[in-house]
């Protein structure tokens, strides 16, 4: 029998020619499902761009960083300058960077960097800045032996790793990245150095993390807000205190004497040790603040004796003046003294005095001194 069969395959009509045998209506099946695995494979390409269609937008190239450097007045000479701001320019790839070789300080916040990589020539550099990238490894940091401070905030990382060869990194923000097991932080154990830690709004939930931030002796600066682990803690700022002996700041607060003196009464006694704890610093810091009242009452007066001293000397040295009459202790102002010039005469005897009969009293002066 010669039959016309017609099969539906992914909107498309087969037409098979008359069967004499299944081995036809295989061959054809088996070409049509080729032909929609292509069509599978170029839609896969379309949807998933390769590496190179992802490095097409900005790059860091010479001609940019040479460009740069003159639009921001930088060194010319590539190994001068100690900073690159190359932030907010939506590079993918770090490159070209081999000339400088004398920076210290590199920005690259807010770009589409992927990876962090081709810095083997940045030797001399103290602080790199990532925050705001599409980074999920830290990796390739090996070079970059003198790094103080690393800031990889707001990107894609899982695991705090490849850290332990900075020996100098002192300050480490991981804000607002993917971090969630004790296992994902645990290398920091082994980074010693690191006093200023950010781990805020990650995914953090083990209770077992605060083993490995025992292990950093230098920890100083602790930054846990937004983690679920915050709320599992019991008493958490307290325990945390306790825990870690050198933390001078915890989250969005500092960790003053009184703080600290009074979780440690809490770890010993419970609360009413920390309320009796409390309690004396509470008067301490009362008492303290009396005696700076008192210090500053006595200053006002030593300063109140020392003004009415220097007036009674002041009135003690004013000028006295000596006339031919009474000694005169106080003088009005200069235009208001009258002052009187006597004739001199080399002898003057009470006989010689005019009769006041004689005397012209609108003239005084002329009777006076009109002596034979």
């Amino acid at each position: 029998m010669a039959t016309q069969l017609l099969e539906a395959q992914d909107d498309k009509i087969v037409h098979y020619p008359p069967l004499i045998n299944g081995e036809n209506k295989q061959q054809i099946t088996a070409g049509v499902n080729s032909d929609h695995s292509e069509q599978n494979r170029r839609n896969s390409k379309t949807s998933h761009p390769d590496k190179k269609d992802r490095e097409s937008g900005p790059r860091i190239t010479k001609k940019f960083l040479k460009d740069h450097c003159k639009e921001h007045k930088l060194y010319s000479t590539p190994y001068l300058n100690d900073t690159l701001y190359l932030h907010f320019r939506g590079f993918s790839t770090i490159e070209n960077l081999e000339e400088y070789t004398g920076l210290k300080c590199l920005w690259l916040e807010s770009n589409g960097l992927r990876r962090i990589e081709h810095l083997q020539a940045q030797t001399e550099l103290r602080s790199l800045f990532l925050q705001q990238n599409l980074i999920y490894k830290l990796e390739n940091l090996e070079p970059l032996n003198r790094l103080c401070t690393l800031n990889v905030s707001n990107n894609c990382i899982r695991t705090i790793e490849n850290i332990s060869c900075l020996l100098e990194l002192s300050t480490l923000q991981i804000a607002h990245n993917k971090l969630e097991t004790v296992a994902d932080m645990e290398h920091l154990s082994r980074c010693p150095s690191i006093s200023v830690l950010d781990m805020s709004h990650n995914l953090l939930n083990d209770l077992e993390i605060l083993s490995v931030l025992t292990c950093m002796p230098e920890l100083r600066v602790l930054n846990l807000m937004g983690n679920e682990v915050v709320k599992k803690i019991p008493n958490y700022r307290k325990t945390v205190i306790v825990r870690l002996k050198q933390l001078t700041y915890l989250d969005d607060r500092p960790v003053f004497p009184k703080d600290r003196a009074c979780a440690e009464a809490w770890a010993v006694g419970g609360l009413e040790a920390e309320r009796t704890e409390m309690g004396l610093w509470e008067t301490r810091e009362r008492r303290k603040v009396q005696d700076g009242l008192d210090t500053l009452a006595a200053i006002r007066e030593k300063a109140l004796e020392r003004r009415c001293l220097r007036e009674q000397q002041e009135r003690d040295e004013e000028v006295a003046v000596h006339g031919p009459g009474a000694l005169v202790t106080e003088m009005q102002a200069a235009e208001h003294l009258e002052t009187i010039h006597l004739q001199p005469h080399s002898s003057l005897y009470i006989d010689d005095l005019p009769d006041l009969e004689e005397v012209d009293m609108e003239n005084p002066e002329s009777a006076l001194f009109d002596v034979p």
